[in-house]
């Protein structure tokens, strides 16, 4: 498990990118809370701490990213497209990220910090592609960078609290242990990319994270979540060839029609984390291995669902919802 380091005596300057998304509210509450000067870029304005400094502009706009990062030490990216289909991956994933690059080295800042994802390891969908490109575009800038890939997150694993709430089962595929993960927590991955700054171990490194352990299987999510409901597991098993079956049809259709195209993009992203573990992926065993995945942090799924059930939390899941 990963502790916290000190907190810098001088404070830096820091922006922000995708500063409104959860993880970004969490990086924002994590530099700020350490006495570090923080400053967002955003299209629209937006409800911060007072002591946030609040820029707006679109993250695509080379010019207000140019603006946006005189005088700063650091550059966090939480930047990702919204729903991983081509065009939105390529324009935000790689794109937008590209020309926060060079405004950053244009104006000498020391360190760029990329939240990317763990999914990347194997890619088979768009916007893994383009955010492997974009790592490649960053190892090679002559910044300082560090490159985060959390595993799951709490948000993306909440999408069946309301179905449970209802009485209804808990929908997993195949047997419901094809695939594990580590989920971390917000404030638990916003504290492991504040400390990428201070930890040389973590400079120009890549970085996969998860949360405490073990690794739990879909079929072991829904448990701890009829538990922190207080019902009985229900289960319904929904067999993957049924996904094989919808990107089919909608890739015909998509010869046709555009919209189905896009449709059927994410119904492949769907297929992916129905098959595909977030762990760190042992090329040379061929597996996904609980074991090599780094941990941090002390929240846990289970305290998460527990909070949801109570209402202590927000259900912002946003385009996360899936079921």
């Amino acid at each position: 498990m990963t502790l916290l380091l000190a907190t810098t005596a001088t404070p830096r300057r820091i922006l922000i990118l995708g500063a409104t998304g959860t993880i970004g509210r969490a990086v924002v509450r994590a530099f700020a809370g350490r006495g570090d000067t923080v400053t967002v870029l955003v299209r629209r304005p937006a409800a911060f701490a007072p002591d946030v400094i609040v820029r707006l502009g679109a993250a695509t706009d080379p010019a207000a990213l140019c603006e946006a990062v005189v005088g700063i030490d650091a550059v966090i990216s939480c930047l990702a497209s919204r729903t991983g289909a081509p065009a939105d991956a390529w324009t935000v994933d790689h794109a937008a990220n590209l020309a926060a690059l060079a405004a950053a080295r244009g104006a000498g800042v020391g360190h760029f910090v990329l939240l990317s994802a763990i999914c990347v390891q194997r890619p088979k969908l768009a916007f893994q592609h383009a955010k492997l490109a974009f790592e490649a575009e960053l190892r090679a800038s002559g910044l300082r960078w560090s490159i985060v890939r959390p595993t799951a997150y709490f948000k993306s694993l909440s999408g069946q609290v309301g179905r449970v709430r209802r009485g209804r089962p808990f929908l997993v595929f195949g047997d419901g242990a094809l695939t594990a993960c580590t989920p971390i927590g917000d404030d638990d991955l916003a504290a492991f990319i504040a400390d990428c700054l201070d930890d040389p171990a973590r400079w120009n490194a890549v970085l996969p994270i998860g949360g405490p352990g073990p690794a739990m299987t879909p079929r072991e999510q829904g448990a701890a979540l009829f538990a922190a409901a207080a019902r009985e597991p229900r289960f319904r098993h929904v067999p993957v060839a049924l996904l094989d079956v919808i990107i089919a049809v909608l890739s015909l259709s998509g010869r046709v029609v555009p919209a189905f195209a896009a449709k059927a993009e994410l119904a492949r992203i769907g297929r992916y984390y129905a098959t595909e573990s977030m762990l760190v992926w042992d090329a040379a065993s061929g597996r996904y291995d609980p074991a090599a995945t780094p941990a941090t942090g002390t929240a846990t799924l289970s305290d998460h669902y527990a909070a949801l059930v109570a209402g202590e939390v927000a259900d912002d899941r946003g385009d996360h919802a899936v079921f």
